[in-house]
């Protein structure tokens, strides 16, 4: 099975940076950190860049094998 870049179920906001943290290995807390102060010190760039990878991560539940155009009823 192939590991993919999703949304962390463990999220403060929309669990982004959660996300990249699980897919490289790295500690969320200070993944949070360095993404905060990289939206902080970037001004309006890094927070566009956040807010585009929020609506184009998919949710860890969204990711799995079910095939295009088959939906999980819940």
């Amino acid at each position: 099975m192939q590991k993919g870049l999703t949304k962390s179920d463990d999220r403060v906001l929309f669990g982004v940076l959660g996300g990249v943290a699980e897919y490289f290995g790295w500690d969320k807390a200070w993944t949070r950190i360095g993404g905060a102060f990289l939206i902080l010190f970037t001004n309006i760039a890094g927070l566009l860049l956040y807010l585009v990878a929020a609506i184009v991560m998919p949710d860890k539940n969204r990711h799995d094998d079910t095939p295009a155009g088959e939906f999980h009823h819940r």
